[in-house]
């Protein structure tokens, strides 16, 4: 499996968002983005990583960063999950999941110390001409916001 590192340039993509509406990363360009990459909405874990990043949000805006969650839900699910939990954020639906392999974001994981086949939770973040500056794969779910904030020298909340 390919990871990406710092320095890379992730492949392009065009997803569908929780609207119905394409997401183009290219479009994105001219400002810097974090692609978080996570299972499955309104599971424990992913509803915490999505609400952390939400309350986080306008101090990374602020920053001059958009923020992108990527997971193989389908689009309907993740308008679900935008409106119960109040993301103000795209949520990109990947359900082949080429995005997330590409990306290095699907593969073999330990689950419970067995090898099992699915999503890492990544995080990715990408300056203004979408080079990867920041990269981490197999992110816990909780405190991983604030990591990501630390690390990339914002205030705390």
């Amino acid at each position: 499996m390919t990871r990406l590192a710092v320095g890379d340039v992730p492949p392009d993509f065009a997803l569908t968002d929780s609207r119905r509406g394409s997401v183009r990363l290219r479009d994105l360009r001219g400002r810097s983005v974090i692609v978080f990459f996570y299972p499955a909405a309104m599971t424990p874990g992913c509803t915490t990583q999505a609400c952390d990043f939400r309350d986080r949000l306008e101090p990374l805006r602020q920053a001059g960063f958009e923020v992108i969650g990527v997971s193989p839900d389908p689009p309907a699910k993740l308008a679900q999950f935008t409106e119960q939990e109040g993301l103000t954020y795209p949520l990109l639906s990947d359900p082949d999941r080429a995005v997330m392999t590409a990306w290095g974001a699907f593969g073999e994981k330990q689950l419970y110390g067995k090898t099992v086949t699915g999503v890492i939770r990544s995080t990715v973040v990408l300056d203004a001409e979408g080079i990867v500056t920041w990269v981490r794969y197999n992110v816990k779910a909780s405190g991983h916001v604030a990591l990501l904030t630390r690390e990339l020298g914002l205030p705390a909340a």
